[in-house]
């Protein structure tokens, strides 16, 4: 018996989670996946209601769940970075799901703006580091309002950190087996200590270092290397170049958004993020979108492919494959329309499709 805690939070997350659990119920009906659900009053409206956005004995209870299903994070009547370091950044760095994992994959029947691009070239998984970076929120300010203000942020890379990262990326590749191929998208040209390519003799050049280190263990995998910036490039000009990737946590922030784009946009891309010694969250990746909520117009394709993650996650493979199979089935079949809220397609429709395929 799985106990999956869900927090559908706000706008449009409560619409496409409801979505989401009709689609597991589906898929736990056909493999006798057993799984009991327990909602969470999180988000926005709790906080303008009480003040509180993740209190600690929630934190307890997510701590003792086998995973954790997301909606949405955002509030209009809520100042930005409240919500999302209150609730997401909280639960990533305090049950240390310390990677992000997102698949770029281009579904039949989906438009990429990619020409001349199809599922066969948009197919690959960008491993992002979840709970170090510039996301630990090290700096300060002084003089801060006048002229002379300085504002340091500072990025946090520890060896623990680079090499559990990356050492999951190793594996997922083989496991993957598909093209073997592990890249590493840095800054080293520029970002002298924590990733830097050149300063070997001094011991700077940390992601660079244990990459290689770690790769010897694996020499089945062909270790690929790429800037940030040409990497951006690549997605678009040469996405089938691609297998697993594995950067840190923000230039995995930035790439995905990329990637999503080029799979056929949010309607479709979901994440996980993953502690494989402990609790993990999945969702999809696009926002809470208010100005949709309750217009039931919403694609909530994303927010099932994150419950298809989440089943494989479990280890219930079966029913992640079901879902993901009835996923490509209703795409292909042409009947979600275009995946925009100007499809024709109600949110509560996708879903009924999804399910029976599923079923």
């Amino acid at each position: 018996m799985y106990k999956i805690a869900v927090l559908p939070c706000d706008g449009v997350g409560p619409e496409v989670v409801a979505e989401g659990l009709k689609v597991l119920e589906a898929a736990a009906a056909r493999y006798e996946v057993k799984y009991e659900i327990v909602e969470y009053d999180i988000g926005g409206d709790r906080y303008l209601r009480t003040g509180e956005v993740l209190p600690p004995t929630v934190m307890e209870e997510l701590a003792q769940c086998d995973a954790i299903y997301l909606g949405a994070v955002g509030h209009p009547d809520v100042a930005p970075g409240i919500l999302e370091k209150g609730i997401l950044l909280a639960l990533r760095f305090g049950l240390d799901q310390y990677i992000n994992l997102r698949p770029i994959r281009l579904y039949p029947g989906v438009h990429t703006p990619i020409k001349d691009k199809g599922p066969e070239d948009i197919d690959f998984i960008v491993v992002r580091e979840n709970t170090e970076g510039l996301y630990v929120g090290m700096g300060g300010n002084m003089k801060k309002g006048t002229p002379d203000e300085v504002a340091l942020q500072t990025a946090v890379y520890t060896r623990k950190g680079t090499e559990r990262i990356i050492r999951y990326a190793y594996e997922l590749t083989r496991k993957r087996g598909k093209d073997s191929k592990l890249t590493l998208v840095d800054k080293a040209n520029v970002l002298t200590y924590g990733h830097d390519l050149w300063q070997r003799t001094y011991g700077h050049d940390l992601w660079q270092r244990t990459f290689r280190e770690v790769g010897e263990e694996y020499p089945d995998i062909q270790q690929d290397h790429a800037f940030v910036d040409a990497a951006c490039m690549w997605f678009v000009k040469n996405p089938e170049w691609f297998d697993v990737i594995v950067t840190c946590n923000m230039f995995g922030d930035i790439i995905t958004d990329l990637g999503a784009m080029i799979q056929g946009g949010m309607g479709v891309a979901a994440s996980g993020n993953i502690n494989p010694d402990g609790v993990s969250m999945f969702e999809p990746i696009h926002g809470s979108a208010p100005k949709y909520t309750g217009k039931n117009v919403i694609c909530p394709v994303a927010a099932i492919c994150a419950v298809g993650m989440m089943m494989e996650y479990l280890g219930e493979e079966q029913a992640g494959q079901a879902i993901e199979n009835a996923v490509i089935a209703a795409l292909a079949s042409g009947k979600l329309g275009d995946l925009s809220t100007r499809s024709g397609v109600k949110t509560t429709e996708a879903g009924d499709l999804i399910a029976s395929l599923v079923e």
